[in-house]
């Protein structure tokens, strides 16, 4: 979900604030219970946000698209209580606590629109933490309406490695539940990419009674 801060702020007239840094595919930007210092931008590429549950296991609550800010959790420079990793190779800016202190006395009013993004993540990542374990379709589905409702189309640019790795899911198991959608006229693939024909289809509960099957 886009919080009012990353919509109302032209990012590109702050990007001289931050310190550029670059990731590859898979690589961890921040990992959950270390020390943080200030949040990230994602200026490119794509980005999961991830947690460890006390089996050690690895659950995705979101997916972090250019335009869009991470890690502010810790910007009270507290430990991460999750971890971000690129799927592709990625570019963020990452602002320190000093540089965003920097910002604020040029554009005073982005404070409050930061408190109220900050708010609004740790609610979505509180709720996705505290879900019960979904399904593999209800994983893909979730993700793949999150990523039209960031990109506001439902063309979804991923490869179906890359939506793997999103979700934390072997290929053949997304390969599966794709050509389960395709046969039931819910995913159209097109040039390498997903379209969504019926994004009423992977809400709940109409996964549950209509698209839902074992892989």
């Amino acid at each position: 979900m886009v919080s009012p801060f990353e919509t109302d702020v032209k990012w590109e007239t702050f990007l001289n604030y931050g310190t550029r840094q670059f990731f590859k595919g898979k690589t961890v930007i921040y990992e959950q219970g270390t020390m943080g210092e200030g949040f990230y931008y994602l200026h490119k590429g794509l980005v999961k946000i991830v947690s460890s549950t006390v089996k050690g296991r690895e659950r995705m609550l979101n997916i972090v698209v250019p335009g869009q800010i991470l890690g502010v959790q810790s910007t009270d420079q507290q430990t991460h209580f999750t971890t971000a990793i690129a799927v592709k190779n990625t570019v963020v800016y990452h602002f320190s606590c000093e540089q965003f202190q920097e910002m604020l006395k040029v554009r005073p009013e982005l404070l409050s629109l930061f408190t109220q993004t900050v708010s609004q993540k740790m609610r979505i990542l509180l709720h996705a933490i505290n879900m019960k374990a979904l399904t593999s379709e209800e994983q893909v589905a979730r993700l793949l309406l999150n990523i039209c409702e960031e990109f506001k189309n439902y063309e979804v640019p991923l490869t179906q490695q890359e939506l793997a790795d999103c979700a934390g899911l072997t290929r053949i198991t997304v390969y599966k539940i794709l050509k389960q959608w395709k046969e039931d006229g819910i995913v159209e693939i097109r040039n390498r990419r997903f379209v969504i024909k019926r994004p009423d289809l992977l809400q709940a509960p109409q996964m549950d009674t209509q698209t839902a099957k074992s892989v």
